[in-house]
């Protein structure tokens, strides 16, 4: 395409954008034109595509700013520079919009995408998500909790938009994040299926099946380059664990330091789907990779003093789900700060006959850590 290719001056600014596209981007690519919309249908905007508005409005909704308070492995920690889930999230967009562009695939999809992958996390990471899907599930009514099901819930109901509740994200986007988390880490091709329809993005019926889009698939594989130095990093400087302990062998192939990782990851991804239907990791960086998300759950993740913290987080959201689902149940208010925050989110629930379990699950889900920690105080404090 020539750079400085004229289009109609009659066009609006959106309609050369997508212009743009159709002359540039891959064919494997995802159009905004080519969108399937949204549940409600709005009009078009003048200036952005479909998917720099959905973008915005992850950037701007409250669960976004959240995330700054949300951290990855380390709860609530006292060092300013271990990594937030919303450095986390930056780190993702930046890494997979590297590949998409390479690849010539929509970066303003890949973005909003990755932008919004993580909104669906519970307080103090993976421990805080395991611990309110054992209370839900121990609550005998059927309901579970995921962070990628939760995502898609934050931007479909929870989260309010020009006074009123829902996100209304273009299918693509919510399709990437209830599908950016592989359950598997041996997987090293990614196939977008195309052939998803709405029902496939229902909560319960999500399998863990790949995005839709190329660029769902870019950021489902990048989260995974994103955090896996990044959380070494984090256990050096809380004396856990170090780069140089590695295997050698390891760090021939992906490098000796958080830096070298994600340059030799990234090239590959690049190198290996080139021209293809499909994200590519070559089967040696692959298996390297695997192997050291194994290493870092036996050394970080599963690490005793881990264990023991998400131990006191157990016992954090416990009491915060007995407190509040007890308030929920009786539809009563002791009258102290915990309580009227709750009633309040309650009442504004946009689902009036939401079960209790479930409307306690949301608002704790919605909790940063410290604001957990703090309420725990509150609530038990003696």
């Amino acid at each position: 395409m020539c750079p400085d290719k004229e289009y109609p001056v009659s066009m609006t600014a959106r309609e050369s954008k997508e212009r743009q596209e159709t002359d540039w981007l891959s064919p494997f690519a995802m159009r905004a034109r080519e969108s399937r919309g949204r549940n409600r249908e709005e009009p078009a905007c003048e200036v952005r595509t479909v998917y720099e508005r959905d973008m915005g409005r992850i950037l701007y909704s409250l669960p976004f700013r959240r995330l700054r308070h949300k951290t990855q492995v380390f709860f609530d920690p006292q060092n300013d520079h271990v990594c937030t889930r919303m450095e986390h999230v930056l780190y993702v967009s930046y890494l997979a919009e590297t590949i998409g562009r390479a690849l010539r695939l929509n970066t303003d999809l890949i973005r909003a995408i990755a932008l919004g992958h993580d909104l669906g996390h519970a307080p103090f990471g993976h421990a805080g998500e395991a611990t309110l899907d054992r209370l839900l599930r121990a609550n005998g009514q059927g309901l579970t909790f995921s962070h990628e099901r939760h995502g898609l819930r934050v931007v479909d109901i929870l989260t309010e938009h020009r006074d009123r509740f829902g996100l209304n994200l273009t299918f693509e986007v919510r399709d990437g994040i209830a599908s950016h988390c592989g359950e598997r880490y041996d997987e090293y091709v990614l196939v977008p299926l195309r052939n998803k329809e709405e029902a496939d993005l229902i909560p319960g019926s999500l399998r863990h099946d790949p995005p839709a889009t190329l660029e769902g698939c870019v950021v489902r594989i990048t989260d995974r380059i994103a955090y896996v130095g990044r959380d070494i990093e984090d256990a050096t400087r809380s004396g856990l664990f170090f780069f140089d302990e590695l295997p050698p062998g390891l760090m021939s192939i992906l490098g000796a330091n958080n830096s070298q990782m994600v340059d030799r990851l990234v090239k590959d991804v690049i190198e290996n789907s080139l021209g293809q239907d499909a994200i590519i990791m070559s089967e040696r960086t692959g298996k390297s990779l695997k192997e050291l998300i194994d290493i870092n759950y036996e050394k970080i993740y599963t690490a005793p003093r881990v264990i023991r913290y998400e131990t006191q987080v157990g016992n954090t959201l416990e009491g915060l789900f007995d407190y509040y689902l007890n308030l929920a149940s009786k539809g009563t208010s002791d009258g102290s700060p915990p309580a009227l925050a709750f009633e309040d989110f309650r009442s504004r629930h946009p689902e009036p006959g939401a079960r209790p379990a479930r409307v306690v699950a949301d608002y704790i889900a919605g909790m940063t850590d410290p604001f957990a920690s703090r309420m725990f105080k509150m609530i038990y404090g003696v």
